[in-house]
């Protein structure tokens, strides 16, 4: 017995040694990346660094809230209601006035902070009981509040009691929102947030033409209010993915240079779009679609508060298209600003912006290196 314990074990070492073999390559290739991942590594590296040297922000320094930067008085009029004071807000709208693409977009601004902490909005209505300003921040903010509420997961993701929260509310600001638009008969802004009233409720098609024809009627070239009902007409919300491209495009082709409305177009495709090659970002179509943007862009308002966002699509689409040099002059002119389409959807938006950024950086660098040779 004990001789066969001996043979056993001899025999047992060649099969030890081998799993142990096995275990170590398996642990080296676990924790050691391959030549092609150090490769890979060493690009990203390179061409990280290469962006920098042009002036560009890594992604730790990309402002993940906004789109483009805000002008200096309105983010001292954002510091002063986070502050608890209202005066400045209650001077910014109304030094706005009739610019209903400003109005929207400060409102709004405006409304996010009191959706986290309106103290200074209460302060304000209780002052001047019927000042529309106010009363279109609390109708925007009542709206943000909902979506809040419900969270950004998908439905299957989503609770009963965040969803009844998310409806309870949407339901008050619709009364918010009729308040806002009979105290300032003439703005759009009322209207503009009852989109997202529709999308979350699920207003029929019908009700939504309707509501649409408010808005047109007093702005009907608005960049904000387009943005919001191509979500509603997309097909992952109210509508279809015809639906949406057809909105998107009569609205393009209806609008003057400026408008940035050739944005739209492009985002309908974004929405879409789920398919692994760049296939379908290089059709005829597709191609016009970007130049159409790009005249737009140059002849728009340099202070539009929405070309930032246009401009993020058109520095992806650039990209895409393998238009590298007319990308990275579009990154340039957005850079340290990421909350905007693509990246917006992204978890980690601003290290996927940078990731792309990087890509189109190395890319122009290895187009010119033939060249200085």
């Amino acid at each position: 017995m004990t001789v066969l314990f001996w043979i056993l074990g001899v025999l047992a070492v060649p099969t030890l040694l081998f799993v142990l073999w096995l275990a170590w390559v398996f642990l080296k290739e676990l924790f050691n990346p391959s030549p092609d991942e150090d490769a890979e590594e060493t690009e990203a590296a390179e061409a990280a660094q290469a962006a920098e040297k042009l002036g560009l922000l890594p992604a730790e320094r990309q402002n993940t809230d906004l789109a483009g930067p805000l002008p200096a008085e309105w983010a001292g009029v954002l510091a002063a209601v986070r502050g608890g004071d209202w005066l400045p807000a209650a001077d910014l709208l109304a030094s706005i006035g009739r610019d209903w693409e400003r109005r929207s977009w400060a409102a709004y601004l405006l409304a996010e902070c009191a959706a986290e902490e309106d103290a200074w909005l209460l302060a304000w209505e209780s002052v001047r009981r019927d000042d529309p300003d106010a009363a279109v921040v609390r109708a925007r903010s009542t709206v943000i509040l909902a979506w809040k509420l419900r969270g950004a997961q998908k439905a299957q993701y989503t609770t009963g009691e965040q969803f009844d929260a998310f409806h309870r509310t949407l339901a008050g600001a619709r009364e918010e929102v009729a308040r806002a638009a009979a105290l300032n008969p003439d703005d759009p802004t009322p209207y503009v947030a009852e989109i997202w009233v529709a999308l979350g409720l699920g207003y029929p098609n019908a009700r939504m033409d309707k509501l649409w024809e408010e808005i047109t009627a007093r702005a009907p070239h608005h960049y904000e209010a387009h943005f919001s009902a191509l979500q509603y007409w997309c097909a992952k919300w109210r509508g279809s993915e015809r639906q949406a491209t057809e909105f998107a495009e009569r609205a393009a082709a209806g609008a003057p240079l400026g408008s940035l409305l050739t944005a739209l177009p492009l985002i309908a495709h974004f929405e879409h779009d789920d398919s692994e090659d760049t296939e379908a970002d290089n059709t005829p179509e597709m191609l016009a679609r970007v130049e159409a943007a790009l005249a737009d862009a140059a002849a728009a308002d340099p202070s539009h508060p929405r070309l930032p966002e246009l401009r993020h699509l058109l520095a992806f689409y650039l990209h895409l298209q393998d238009r590298n040099e007319a990308a990275l002059e579009q990154f340039k002119l957005v850079d340290g600003y990421v909350h905007a389409l693509p990246w917006r959807y992204r978890n980690d938006k601003a290290g996927y912006y940078c990731r792309v950024r990087n890509t189109v950086v190395r890319e122009v660098a290895a187009q010119a290196a033939p060249a200085a040779v």
